[in-house]
């Protein structure tokens, strides 16, 4: 008999990272980043980062767009992103498109709004289950604020396995 110690389902946070959970892809060297914008002090390679940290943080307000481009084909069978606003009530949407080739029209995955709220809902964490057999393009347009353009996007974590 083989067994496996796993955590009560009561005890298991949606955030928590597990290398059992998924075998996340390593963003970092499978593909190349296009993005509208980025602060220097928070970088897009923040948010592939295996480890916690800051994330990245656009450079400039409103609507943004990070596309990753893979440099084979992959399957895509998970998707997970996470945000963080511990300062500003918000509703922020994002959209996730994929294409089978770059120049290629991609298509929509899902598109997702959130109420950030300091006090009671300052964290959003969301797993999509896909199946994208043959993906070269993933893109995550984020609207950071549908009532604010002056408001600047952030992304604390994107996965992908």
């Amino acid at each position: 008999m083989q067994k496996r110690k796993i955590s009560h389902p009561s005890q298991t946070r949606p955030d928590a990272e597990s290398s059992v959970e998924q075998d996340w892809l390593d963003l970092s060297t499978l593909a190349e980043v296009e993005l509208t914008s980025e602060d220097p002090d928070h970088p897009i390679e923040a948010a592939f980062a295996r480890a916690g940290g800051e994330g990245w943080r656009a450079g400039a307000p409103g609507p943004q767009l990070i596309r990753l481009i893979f440099f084979e084909p992959l399957r895509v069978r998970h998707i997970r992103v996470r945000f963080d606003e511990a300062g500003v009530e918000r509703t922020q949407q994002y959209v996730l498109r994929h294409a089978a080739q770059p120049g290629e029209a991609c298509r929509e995955i899902v598109r997702q709004q959130w109420n950030f709220n300091p006090r009671t809902a300052p964290v959003e964490v969301e797993d999509h289950a896909v199946d994208l057999p043959a993906t070269r393009v993933l893109e995550l347009e984020i609207d950071p604020d549908m009532g604010d353009p002056s408001a600047f996007a952030s992304l604390s974590r994107l996965q992908v396995a």
